[in-house]
């Protein structure tokens, strides 16, 4: 099983398909690098590399008690980069793995960089705050770890709901898709799942915004009832200079499963300027 060590010896599995410019694959919560089912064979038939790992805690992944954090994962980002020796890598996060290339630009640089992509990203930043008045309010944070740690299977069978956007979309998923996403999701450390609730809902990304300073597409459904549009999407775009935003109108969060098509499209336009 092909595994990159860490700083902390954290060993984080990865999956290195195809062959070509590079692209690596963020995957997000609680999920691991499985639910890139749908784009890796995609990009790898038009001619790229395609790498996706497991986040530390989730997958195949090693489960260390600590280490939740965005500095961290940013730190595991580089590993792999570093790892695999690869340069004019294309950083494509989704969810909370938007965070990580955020992070990841402002503490370790672009060098490797030369494209990113922000998927239904948590960035800029999602908590309430005094000076941050429109963000999620704590409350809603602390009652999603109190369901997953008093029910983890169950907590997730109601998430997924809003996950998927269950009731906005004519063609919604199938009940599969939603048991098979459920399965990775039980793969995660329970004390990762939770820690990244807090990682992900508490860390302010908005000084790292400044580090793109690579051509960056944002994609995001203005219909997502997990990362508000308004707040992320949105606000990214109008964070990096020169980002294009594209909305998927009516979309939930969940664009990778439920807007695969249009995604891999809009991903190889993308990759293809």
């Amino acid at each position: 099983m092909p595994l990159i060590e860490t700083r902390d010896a954290t060993r984080l599995f990865y999956k290195d398909w195809g062959s070509g410019p590079p692209v690596v694959l963020i995957h997000g919560w609680p999920l691991d690098a499985d639910m890139w089912e749908y784009q890796q064979p995609a990009l790898i038939g038009a001619g790229f590399r395609t790498i996706a790992y497991d986040r530390r805690g989730f997958g195949r992944s090693d489960q260390p008690w600590s280490g939740y954090d965005y500095d961290t994962f940013a730190d595991d980002l580089k590993a792999v980069l570093d790892s695999l020796d690869l340069q004019d890598v294309t950083l494509v996060g989704f969810s909370m793995g938007g965070g990580e290339i955020a992070r990841y630009l402002s503490r370790h640089g672009g060098a490797r960089v030369a494209r990113a992509v922000l998927v239904s990203a948590v960035t800029p930043m999602l908590a309430k705050t005094p000076d941050h008045p429109e963000g999620v309010d704590a409350s809603v944070f602390e009652g999603m770890i109190e369901g997953i740690e008093r029910d983890r299977p169950h907590f997730w069978s109601n998430f997924v709901k809003s996950f998927f956007g269950a009731g906005l979309l004519s063609s919604p998923a199938s009940s599969e898709l939603m048991a098979w996403t459920g399965m990775l999701a039980m793969r995660a450390s329970p004390k990762a799942t939770v820690d990244c609730v807090r990682a992900f809902g508490g860390t302010d990304f908005r000084a790292d915004m400044a580090a793109f300073r690579v051509p960056t597409l944002v994609i995001h459904g203005d219909a997502d009832q997990t990362v508000p549009f308004d707040i992320s999407g949105k606000a990214a775009a109008q964070a990096i200079p020169g980002a294009r935003l594209e909305v998927y109108e009516g979309a939930p969060h969940a664009i990778p499963f439920t807007h695969k098509d249009r995604l891999t499209e809009d991903l190889l336009a993308f990759l293809r300027v």
